[in-house]
């Protein structure tokens, strides 16, 4: 996973010394002698950085400069010049170089101008990745449960192995993009990009294309070249959730990557080769999926060599008050807010509920609460109906009548929205209908 340098230098001395000094470096390079070679090489491998010689034997090197600008304008180019082609170099900055360095050159100024310009478009990339990707409300898997114990234990052997598939099950809400980022921070692509992407929020004509990027003229509106998430993505780890929503028709492409880790960009000649870590998540039954048709059964297989069930929020109760504390502090420092703590009655209704949405239902359930609460503390009447609904709670030695409390909450959210019906709603959980006929119900005109 080292950094790939490609130089462009028809001096073989010269391309042999910067071979040597560029791998004593930790860095990966590879030598072209001419321009014709170097983009070869580009088509077909991912560059992190081009050390180019504006002197080649059969083009210009600002010609091939253009052709990095218009193809790859994403890769930090530093052009070597001599001392007397210093206008050279500067109209080489002005059509897209990074910078440049004047022959003969010390190794030192070298190896820094290399490691600035690697380390500039290396924090490029990951702002990219992150305008890509949603970022997670916290990075530590929370709980003391047995359950969390085990699922902490399986990330860590499997962020130890270099590419293996993963395939992380679970209902929905429980945490597994979580458990994505644990395996990728715990491995040594730490340090490399995490990419996201939600196979069912993108249509099915934009997958491909967002999968593997596409080169300039390969359709209509590709005006320029786009890298894919493959690409975004090399030396990191890519993140596919809700897998088995993926077109029948794109799943064979997946396979072929996972089987060779090289991919064809849409309108590219030659294939590219990445190094790229496939972590796949589904709240599906892929085995009945594939038993339907709807998933092909040797990418199952291929994604299930390594499996992580994450446990549902219901088989993990002992960790439900940690979480409420996590949620409480997140909400708070969101909003602005100062709650301190939840009552022993609404705790007790948020430890025994069934939490059908997990962690997710459970954030937001918190998130509601804070937002209506008009105390430092949290009370039955500020949790959600459904999760009051067919309880008993006590309320000073005597049971409050589930209707009482109902039209308690409604009253709560009303004054919260300032009468807003529809915003109360949407609080509530509930249509406008629903709630209209509860205001009518409960007289609270």
């Amino acid at each position: 996973m080292k950094p790939v340098v490609l130089i462009v230098e028809d001096d073989q001395l010269m391309s042999d010394s910067l071979i040597k000094v560029l791998s004593g470096e930790g860095l990966n390079p590879l030598a072209a002698g001419t321009g014709g070679e170097a983009k070869k090489i580009l088509e077909s491998t991912v560059i992190h950085l081009i050390l180019l010689d504006i002197n080649l034997p059969d083009m210009d090197g600002l010609d091939l400069l253009k052709v990095v600008e218009e193809t790859e304008p994403d890769i930090p180019v530093l052009v070597m010049t001599a001392y007397t082609d210093v206008t050279v170099a500067v109209n080489a900055m002005k059509k897209g170089a990074t910078d440049y360095i004047q022959k003969p050159f010390e190794l030192d100024e070298l190896k820094v101008i290399v490691h600035k310009a690697l380390e500039n478009s290396r924090l490029k990339s990951e702002l990219t990745t992150l305008k890509r990707s949603r970022k997670t409300e916290h990075t530590e898997i929370i709980g003391k449960s047995q359950k969390v114990k085990d699922l902490k234990k399986l990330i860590s052997v499997v962020a130890e192995t270099p590419r293996t598939p993963v395939l992380v099950v679970g209902e929905s809400g429980t945490g597994k993009e979580l458990v994505a980022a644990a395996i990728h921070q715990a491995s040594d692509r730490k340090n490399f990009p995490l990419v996201k992407i939600n196979v069912s929020a993108i249509p099915e004509n934009l997958l491909e294309s967002e999968f593997f990027g596409y080169k300039r003229g390969a359709f209509t509106d590709a005006k320029e070249s786009k890298k894919g998430l493959f690409e975004l993505a090399n030396n990191g780890t890519l993140f596919l959730d809700e897998v088995g929503e993926m077109q029948h028709s794109l799943q064979p492409k997946l396979l072929r990557f996972l089987e060779t880790q090289t991919f064809n960009p849409i309108g590219g000649i030659k294939e590219i080769k990445v190094d790229v870590r496939v972590i796949a998540a589904t709240n599906q039954d892929l085995s009945q999926l594939v038993s339907e048709g709807r998933f092909r059964d040797d990418l199952y297989y291929r994604l299930k060599v390594m499996v992580i069930e994450v446990p549902s929020l219901r088989e993990r109760r002992e960790d439900i008050s940690e979480l409420i504390d996590l949620f409480l502090a997140m909400v708070n420092k969101e909003l602005r807010k100062n709650v301190k703590s939840v009552s022993k009655e609404a705790k007790t209704i948020l430890m025994n509920y069934k939490w059908p949405g997990n962690i997710r239902e459970l954030k937001n359930v918190i998130e509601r609460a804070v937002i209506i609460s008009q105390s430092d503390t949290l009370n039955v009447e500020n949790l959600p109906m459904e999760l009051i609904k067919g309880e008993q709670v006590p309320q000073k030695g005597n049971f409050k009548k589930i209707s009482e409390m109902e039209q308690d909450y409604i009253k709560k959210v009303l004054s919260f929205t300032t009468g807003n019906k529809s915003e109360a709603a949407k609080i509530l959980g509930i249509s406008r209908s629903t709630l209209f006929e509860k205001i009518k119900r409960y007289n609270l005109n």
